[in-house]
């Protein structure tokens, strides 16, 4: 097993919890893993990456190559856009519809979700909204990673537990809206 995921999105959005989710489940399913994380100006709405390299044979780079990441997931799709270099030809985008829009000439949206679109691998969804109505507003981040859970190569248990133990400090009822919020982003991506 290997997998190569580009996680990218604006400061503030949960994109290092999906990276900490997701490592705790890898560690779980015996994996070997490696993350680099760039941090943009986050507190002004910077971009924010981070490189997740997952497999069942040792790793020797915490970075991806262009042509090489088999999942981008974004939490703002201009943001997907940005890392489309780094996608291999069958690798998956998995991104929210719901931009974030931080600079004045942000691009028409219609557009920057037709050129996503285009691809061979999309999931599009309104995580913003799906996590809304599974009663966890400020949990978009952890439905964007039950909508991307079926191509990840992890057990779903495994990535239900690690949104235990990286929630657990904050209480029961903080984990069971996340949970909640994983659930309806699998229903609503139906992988």
């Amino acid at each position: 097993m290997k997998k190569d995921i580009i996680l990218a999105g604006v400061g503030g959005q949960g994109i290092l919890s999906i990276a900490a989710v997701i490592g705790h489940a890898a560690i779980k399913e015996n994996l070997y893993i490696k993350q680099a994380e760039v941090h943009g100006m986050s507190q002004r709405g910077g971009d924010v990456q981070s490189n997740l390299r997952l497999s069942s044979e040792p790793i020797a780079s915490d970075l991806i190559a262009r042509g090489c990441a088999d999942i981008i997931i974004s939490l703002e799709p201009m943001e997907a856009l940005r890392y489309l270099p780094f996608l291999a030809a069958d690798g998956w985008i998995v991104t929210n519809t719901t931009p974030f829009v931080n600079i004045p000439n942000y691009p028409d949206q219609e557009a920057v979700l037709g050129e996503l679109k285009s691809r061979k691998n999309v999931i599009l969804l309104d995580v913003d909204a799906t996590a809304k109505a599974a009663g966890n507003p400020r949990g978009s981040n952890i439905a964007l990673l039950g909508a991307c859970s079926g191509i990840l190569g992890i057990e779903s248990d495994k990535l239900e537990a690690g949104i235990r133990e990286l929630f657990a400090r904050k209480g029961e009822a903080i984990v069971e809206a996340n949970l909640a919020a994983f659930r309806a982003g699998q229903k609503a991506a139906m992988l």
